[in-house]
């Protein structure tokens, strides 16, 4: 499809070193990977999509409104949230068209030049849809009726496009609350497509998070459990837990501020628990409850065989602005520095040891890497890294994370590429660049003689397949 503007066009070495002979290497190694079936064992996609199937609105609720990633840096250049049409807290919005959001957003597409967030909407534009023209002001209106006219077809819903995509399993992301619906919707539809679960207890687990009080109340009433006793709320996890385990699951996910981990006596933890149920406790008393459930989690990982997930180390909600506006996950979030080597100890302590227990662990403090999480992960039996995350889900933060943790953790105590996202379109673009980025770091260990190209793409296969899925236990 064409139109008058500058011509878009991914070039087939993107991503590749400069260096004819390293270039040569990651051609070879790529053309092993690049039609294998994504495995997203991890993620925020809806599952409503793939439950009804129905066609997905207009460019704007596809691409603009759920990726946190493009409005962040559209707000850093003073465009208000309600001039791209995002929700309020309360579910209302602004009285904007979603033609005129695409139009702020498309007059504003050079702001993202070199960041992953052009590399990925170019590739969604240029291979999803067929565009040929950069996005730009004088291409929004095609853009936007070009995407929004595909949309209403056949091949462009959501089950179409998750085969589209070579998608084998992905995994949405469910809080301890959600009556998994959809989840049981999709099973019981008769389609083929793998759309799992994974438990997210963090409302009913930080007694910081606004919702603490009111979620602890339904935590009670859906699992018929005392979660007012420590001992009814940690069976009330185990009831969840199953429940999810039925739909799917295969891994719990835990997002908290710090990686403290703690493992309190019974009569410590039950004091504790009491203390938080009361109120008016500290935020060092908060962090430390939801350290002992983190190791109380790993203790059910355990036994029921759930891989565990943490994903620590992020300031939530640091403009209350648009807290109070628009609610969570509105690009306000920013990393903090993080110390694991201290704080992970009493889990370790307990299930380091344990082959049986999966234990994968992000960060979004890079000099973590070399000094604590190579070290770690290539010590503990229990313990893999997640790649680089959010942030640092870019090429540049991939080679970082490769270049610091190899010496240490290799590449078999990393679990693949995991995509993490809400962007649905985004996800074949996403797994794309990861593959990329891991050929151009093998080519170059290949180009140095540090290892063979016949152990490079034995490697970089791995990455790609069967360490995300043998890690998240699919």
């Amino acid at each position: 499809m064409t139109a008058p503007g500058q011509p878009l066009h991914l070039h087939e070495d993107r991503l590749f070193s400069s260096d004819p002979t390293q270039r040569a290497i990651a051609r070879r190694l790529y053309a092993q990977v690049s039609a294998l079936p994504i495995i997203s064992p991890h993620g925020h996609t809806d599952p409503s999509w793939w439950a009804g199937n129905a066609p997905f609105t207009d460019a704007s609720e596809l691409l603009l409104t759920p990726d946190h990633y493009v409005f962040r840096m559209l707000y850093s250049q003073g465009i208000s949230l309600d001039a791209l049409g995002i929700p309020h807290k309360d579910g209302t919005r602004a009285p904007v068209a979603p033609r005129e959001a695409w139009r702020v957003f498309a007059s504003h597409f050079h702001l993202f030049r070199g960041t992953p967030s052009s590399m990925w909407l170019n590739h969604v534009f240029h291979e999803v849809f067929g565009l040929r023209v950069r996005l730009d002001a004088g291409t929004s209106d095609f853009y936007y009726d070009t995407i929004t006219a595909a949309l209403q077809t056949d091949a462009f819903r959501p089950r179409a496009l998750f085969d589209r995509f070579n998608i084998e399993v992905i995994a949405t992301t469910e809080g301890p609350l959600d009556t998994l619906e959809h989840h049981r919707a999709i099973r019981e539809s008769g389609w083929n497509g793998r759309v799992i679960t994974a438990y997210r207890p963090d409302e009913v687990v930080d007694p910081e998070h606004e919702a603490f009080s009111g979620a602890l109340k339904r935590f009670g009433e859906i699992t018929g459990e005392d979660v007012y006793s420590w001992d009814g709320y940690l069976r009330a996890h185990r009831n969840r837990r199953d429940f999810f385990i039925q739909h799917g699951a295969t891994s719990t996910d835990h997002g908290h501020e710090s990686a403290l981990t703690a493992d309190l006596s019974p009569a410590a933890a039950r004091d504790l628990f009491a203390k938080i149920l009361r109120g008016g406790f500290s935020a060092q008393e908060a962090d430390l409850f939801r350290g002992q459930v983190l190791t109380e989690m790993a203790a059910m990982s355990l036994d029921d065989g759930l891989v565990m997930q943490l994903h620590p180390g992020c300031c939530r909600n640091h403009n209350p602005c648009l807290f109070h506006r628009h609610g969570r996950n509105v690009g306000a979030d920013l990393p903090l520095a993080t110390e694991y080597v201290h704080a992970l100890k009493p889990l370790l302590d307990r299930f380091g040891n344990e082959p049986a227990f999966k234990f994968i662990l992000f960060t979004l403090d890079e000099s973590t890497y070399s000094r604590e999480l190579g070290p770690m992960a290539g010590h503990y039996p229990s313990l893999s890294l997640g790649p680089a995350w959010w942030f640092h889900d870019a090429p540049e933060g991939m080679w970082r994370f490769r270049e610091q943790t190899l010496s240490t953790a290799g590449f078999y105590n990393t679990v693949g590429f995991i995509d993490d996202t809400r962007a649905f379109p985004s996800i074949p673009a996403r797994h794309d660049v990861a593959r990329r980025v891991d050929c151009a770091v093998l080519a170059k260990l290949v180009a140095e003689h540090r290892i063979d190209e016949d152990e490079a793409a034995d490697v970089v296969i791995d990455l790609a397949y069967h360490l995300p899925k043998r890690a998240y236990r699919l």
